[in-house]
């Protein structure tokens, strides 16, 4: 990553203000307010449905525009100058605001948040990307456009943060042999695999190290949140996938390595907090105090790693094969996995048929070239209709499996 240029004072959009990551955000901003140490000036933030909670942000940093999906609920924002309602709102609130050196804050739970980062970008706003969704369904239209306007893309999930701070040890990506991603392993890492299949929403959601927002939860559990972040390092970094690896870390300590060719390794440690890995993308190339939770060296007395199961864990192997096809793969990948996630959360599929419905979609949904945001979302739609179509089929065929054994 090339360096931010320097600014003392600056404007922040926080899309998904009112999920875990915004919430986390803007603590961090107050936290900087307090000390002196940086001035962001929040002048966007956009949410899904909590209208009280965005209508209390908004009083908090004296935002004029705001914009939320749901527009059904919107009596709480009626002191508000500016509110931008129904599934554009974003991208309508982006485009209505944004400026060049702007900084937006991507934290909206998955592809819904595509046109707006892309609009931000056109207007040449720098991106703290905790989405990581939009480089798994849209990298092919991200990166060229980010370079060609000369905008960074400064990752915010605590792994590509730890990879983008270790890869500073090496001079060029040449140096480096490998990236290694690290997973806790989510609540599942001791379970057979036959009991892992019939986990419940309410076992996937304990999630024993990280705090995090239900889709992402469900993710980690399935571990398919390993095979978005694979593709997510593919296009932050320009890695060949050969050079990215997984490994199990239960304890969530260190968040990356970064291995170079003369065999040096560089790690990067922290207590799992989200608010360091934001703090660092709202504010490089700085690092100032932060408000984050400081290492207890006692917890390293024992660090385990391991490999990944993948007769347990068949879904991070899915982002070889998609960065393997290109083209609309990931949009696929990314909307299937969303589609079956839900199905899960409403109880409609078992956990184990969220990896093989999407690998099912990738199978039978044909792969075809990234040349403008259409063809995403429309990768975007077969998917999720091939998951509507399927999720009951198979649900039913694994029920009958079941009942035999």
């Amino acid at each position: 990553m090339t360096e931010l240029r320097a600014r003392p004072s600056r404007r922040l959009i926080v899309l998904g203000s009112t999920g875990s990551i915004g919430v986390n955000a803007l603590e961090v901003v107050d936290h900087l307010h307090a000390q002196g140490l940086a001035e962001l000036d929040v002048v966007g933030l956009a949410a899904g449905a909590n209208t009280a909670l965005l209508a209390r942000q908004a009083a908090r940093f004296g935002v004029e525009h705001v914009a939320v999906a749901d527009g059904g609920r919107t009596s709480p924002l009626d002191g508000i100058d500016h509110v931008y309602t129904g599934s554009g709102a974003a991208q309508e609130l982006v485009e209505a605001i944004a400026r060049e050196g702007d900084l937006l804050l991507g934290a909206m739970v998955g592809s819904a948040g595509v046109p707006a980062t892309l609009t931000a970008i056109d207007r040449g706003c720098d991106i703290a990307l905790a989405n990581k969704e939009t480089l798994v369904a849209a990298g092919e239209l991200v990166l060229p456009r980010a370079t060609r306007k000369g905008v960074h893309l400064l990752p915010v999930d605590s792994e590509h943060s730890a990879i983008a701070q270790c890869l500073r040890s090496g001079r060029t990506v040449d140096e480096v042999r490998r990236l290694v991603l690290t997973a806790s392993g989510g609540p599942f890492r001791t379970w057979e695999k036959q009991r892992l299949f019939s986990a419940t929403p309410e076992q996937a959601l304990r999630h024993p190290t990280w705090n995090m927002g239900r889709k992402v939860t469900i993710d980690s559990a399935s571990m398919m949140n390993k095979a978005l972040e694979v593709i997510e390092a593919h296009w932050l970094f320009d890695m060949p996938a050969s050079k990215i690896e997984v490994i199990v870390h239960p304890q969530s300590l260190v968040h990356g390595f970064v291995e170079f060719e003369d065999g040096s390794v560089a790690a990067q440690l922290s207590p799992p907090d989200m608010r360091m890995p934001i703090q660092y993308a709202l504010t490089w190339p700085q690092r100032l105090e932060g408000c984050a939770r400081s290492m207890d060296w006692t917890d390293l007395r024992r660090m385990e790693f391991e490999p990944v199961d993948d007769e347990r864990f068949p879904a991070v192997r899915l982002a070889y094969d998609v960065i393997g096809r290109g083209g609309t793969a990931g949009a696929v990948l990314n909307a299937a996995n969303e589609a079956a996630v839900t199905a899960f959360l409403d109880h409609r599929i078992p956990f184990g048929l969220i990896p093989r419905l999407a690998r099912e979609a990738l199978e039978a949904i044909p792969v075809r070239p990234v040349e403008r945001l259409e063809d995403v979302l429309e990768a975007d739609r077969l998917a999720r209709a091939f998951v509507a179509d399927h999720s009951a089929l198979a649900a039913g065929s694994a029920a009958a499996s079941s009942a035999r054994r």
